[in-house]
């Protein structure tokens, strides 16, 4: 294995003139990208930034993001990508806990940032024409690549925890090195790929994702948004190999009219997670697309993709129709077992258990969160996932429940709690449980179940704008629903699977 830095100096020398990155009408060769990390890493090491310093990133899709993750990769800076479309607050408290020493921000999104007195010693720069010159005031300066130690961070990766707090997961360079082995092994990337990056990069999804073609000497192409007409465009027109999307987006690309028109004869395979693709959607895409299609199963703290159910498991004509709901199994590099949730000892094949992960791709820890650390990774190195699963005795593994109750609305994870803590800022919430629904789009989305305060009401529409000038809109519950009472066990707890039951029987 090799160091992402060690990756883009290679292929700058044997392949320099090789398309790299596409973005928009804007091509860079593997040589430019070379260049302009070298010169980020001198203009950020010369305003006094040293290894270990954040460098935050406040951005949609765009190859800024490469080019701050190789020079984190060549001087031990941390990149810090940032949602956009998290609320200002909730930006506030990641830039609180992380403290970036420099921001790089979209014009439009400088709004959502803390007031610049609060940003101490931390300068911004906004991309684009400023950014472009600030990076190359240096024009001819490069960088020799530091010593980097394999296991030093270089990027911070912000995921909400059942508690509702953010929590930075800290990836280091070996963890982000296993794409190029994912890439090249399990989905058969090389240098002639072509891969189509729509997924937002600041999820492991995307930045993770994004590397696979990179690492293996292949051009990325990138997108703002999965649009399904642009991710139609951008497959005909770069002659896209590879790419990656939740079943949602292969259903609205599926739903295009006059799709089958269109000439996707250079797709060879199509990723896609965060939920099962159903038989119908599969065969359908198998008609339109012609090519391979594999499900990964993956976390922010697993740095990407653990589990996966290869191509030859997704023939919607097998006798064994029930594959195509599994995850698929381990990749080589990864150790995937079960244990029960309070014991923490495997359980006996086909029975229920906690998923647990170890492998050289899993994060150190939590940024500044030693406790949580130590809850979410065990002394032996197992990362526990909070995901319930069984396995068969082939060793396939199936999401049988989430213990952590998170819901998963278009490929975003939202976690109950974090909603919760929202809604009960609110006067007149007495009580409140939020669990995810059935919609014909995103697969769930959030509900959310009230007890009003006594001698209060509260209309549903102003406590939905009530959490959506506080959250990102993604989060927010699309309904709410009023009770006089939650149902408990003998302790108090209120019961979401009991909730779930009654609005969600088949959940």
């Amino acid at each position: 294995m090799y160091s992402l830095a060690e990756l883009l100096r290679q292929y700058a020398k044997s392949r320099p003139e090789s398309l790299c990155i596409a973005f928009d009408r804007e091509f860079i060769s593997f040589a430019e990208l070379d260049k302009r990390s070298d010169r980020l890493v001198s203009v950020l090491l010369g305003q006094g930034l040293v290894a270990g310093d954040r460098v935050a990133i406040l951005a949609t899709n765009k190859p800024a993001f490469f080019e701050l993750l190789f020079a984190c990769a060549k001087s031990g800076l941390i990149m810090l990508p940032i949602n956009w479309r998290l609320s200002a607050r909730e930006i506030g408290a990641i830039i609180v806990d992380a403290s970036p020493r420099c921001i790089l921000s979209d014009q439009d999104l400088v709004a959502k940032l803390p007031p610049s007195a609060e940003l101490v010693d931390c300068p911004l720069v906004v991309l684009g024409d400023s950014y472009n010159q600030w990076r190359d005031a240096d024009s001819h300066s490069t960088i020799d690549s530091l010593p980097i130690d394999p296991d030093t961070t270089i990027l911070l990766l912000y995921t909400s925890g059942t508690t509702g707090l953010p929590k930075g997961a800290m990836i280091s360079d070996r963890n982000l090195s296993f794409h190029q082995r994912h890439g090249s092994e399990m989905w058969g990337f090389s240098d002639s790929s072509v891969n189509l990056v729509a997924m937002p990069l600041f999820h492991v999804g995307g930045i993770g994702y994004g590397l696979n073609a990179m690492l293996a000497g292949g051009a990325t192409v990138i997108l703002q948004q999965a649009d399904p007409r642009e991710l139609c465009r951008a497959i005909v027109e770069h002659k896209v190999t590879h790419s990656f999307f939740v079943p949602a987006v292969i259903q609205m690309l599926v739903d295009l009219p006059a799709i089958e028109a269109q000439d996707m004869s250079s797709l060879e395979f199509i990723g896609y997670g965060a939920s099962p693709i159903s038989e119908t959607l599969l065969k359908r895409a198998l008609e339109i697309f012609q090519c391979n299609f594999a499900h990964a199963y993956g976390l922010t703290e697993s740095c990407g993709t653990v589990l996966t159910l290869l191509p030859e498991f997704h023939d919607p004509e097998a006798t064994n129709k029930e594959r195509l709901r599994s995850c698929g199994r381990p990749v080589p590099w990864a150790e995937v077992a079960l244990f029960d949730l309070e014991t923490m000892l495997p359980v006996a094949q086909g029975e229920v258990g906690e998923i647990c992960i170890r492998s050289g791709m899993t994060a150190k820890g939590y940024w500044n969160k030693p406790e949580a650390t130590a809850e979410a990774i065990t002394a032996d190195g197992w990362l526990r996932t909070g995901d319930a699963a069984y396995c068969d005795d082939e060793g396939f593994f199936y999401i049988h429940d989430r213990y952590k109750d998170m819901i998963v609305s278009g490929g975003e994870n939202i976690y109950p709690t974090e909603v919760e803590n929202i809604l009960y800022e609110h006067p007149d919430v007495a009580e409140t449980a939020v669990i995810g629904v059935p919609h014909p789009r995103w697969g769930e989305t959030p509900k959310a179940i009230v007890v009003c305060k006594p001698g209060q009401t509260i209309e549903a529409a102003a406590l939905l704008d009530f959490t959506r000038a506080r959250l990102a809109r993604y989060k927010c519950p699309t309904s709410v629903e009023f009770v006089e009472q939650m149902p408990r066990n003998a302790s108090g707890k209120i019961l979401k699977r009991e909730l779930r039951a009654m609005i969600w029987p088949e959940k």
